[in-house]
């Protein structure tokens, strides 16, 4: 297999990536990132000079520059996307921009040159806010999304699956909770809370800190796409859950009882606007179809995850010094 990932830099794709070249050292992947804040060519470090690899730094709302990479593959497997809802709230341009018209593209450049696949990343916040006591999300939820992130990736759910029926593209799409692992862009809940404890810093937590998230180790999302990829019926939604609902709180206690502090680090902070009061995923139909469930307890998977930050202190900090951004740009040119 020949792969296009796009957003290959960035968290999940980069350990995509890694986990899939472990897995099939056969296949072939081209990553296309346009490297933005959050995409980090140091995640890829270890695969940098496998033969089967190769990095391309580009726009996947570039078109000249897809359709010409698409000619060399044979599936897509689209990461690329702004996710981060506080910056959509903050502009929601770059947003539209890159997860419609940047789907959009993939899809055209797709539907010209044939490809035997199409596989689109998702996340479940495309379904809306749930209450306390509602069931969680399935395939079958409707649409409800309730920032402009979640906006943008849900239209561009819809044009894969407009896609799909309209000139029958091979595709699937995978709608997956909150993910949380190493190499997490230190602006995400569990990183920041975990750098800011390693500096000594509070953690700041949103309003009253009851939020309630699914969480999924990154390597069990990563196994989940896979599966889909191999196995998976085209033209299908498949919903990936980690079964670990825990509230915004509950992973503060959990991080401060890691480091030894109390509640004393907690910095309460104004509530995010719009913030959506629960997520959570139902996985059954691809546990019926295709055999999958997280195997990562989230108490496991977070405890190595604080590991991971502690032993790559240079990886984040670069980050949050901004100096990755200027050693990439040498390389590659502005972002």
């Amino acid at each position: 297999m020949k792969i296009l990932v796009t957003g290959g830099a960035g968290f999940i794709g980069s350990n995509f990536i890694r986990y899939y070249l472990k897995n099939h050292p056969d296949d072939q992947i081209i990553n296309l990132d346009k490297l933005t804040y959050a995409g980090n060519l140091e995640n890829l470090k270890e695969v940098e000079k496998n033969t089967n690899y190769k990095f391309v730094k580009g726009d996947i709302c570039d078109f000249d520059l897809v359709n010409t990479l698409v000619k060399e593959v044979d599936t897509i497997i689209n990461f690329a996307a702004e996710t981060h809802v506080d910056r959509s709230i903050m502009g929601s341009e770059d947003f539209v921009k890159t997860n419609v018209e940047g789907t959009r593209v993939l899809l055209d450049a797709a539907k010209n040159n044939g490809l035997k696949r199409f596989h689109h990343i998702s996340t479940d916040e495309v379904f809306g806010s749930l209450g306390q006591k509602d069931a969680p999300f399935n395939e079958n939820t409707p649409y409800d999304p309730r920032s402009p992130y979640s906006a943008a990736k849900a239209a561009s759910d819809h044009l894969v699956r407009a896609y799909f029926h309209t000139f029958s593209l091979p595709i699937t799409i995978s709608n997956c909770s909150n993910n949380y692992g190493p190499y997490q862009f230190p602006e995400k809940l569990i990183p920041v809370f975990v750098t800011n404890l390693i500096e000594g810093k509070k953690v700041p937590v949103y309003g009253d800190g009851l939020n309630v998230r699914d969480w999924i180790f990154v390597d069990d999302h990563n196994r989940g796409v896979d599966l889909i990829l191999h196995k998976g019926k085209i033209g299908e939604t498949y919903c990936l859950g980690g079964k670990s609902e825990k509230t915004n709180l509950e992973i503060t206690n959990f991080i401060l009882n890691e480091f030894g502090k109390g509640e004393e680090m907690i910095e309460y902070v104004k509530d995010r606007a719009g913030h959506d009061r629960r997520y959570a995923i139902n996985f059954s139909k691809i546990k019926k179809e295709l055999g999958w469930e997280p195997q990562v307890k989230f108490e496991d998977g977070l405890k190595q995850t604080i590991e991971w930050y502690k032993n790559n202190q240079a990886w984040w900090k670069k980050i949050k010094s901004g100096e990755y951004k200027d050693y990439y740009q040498k390389q590659y040119g502005p972002r």
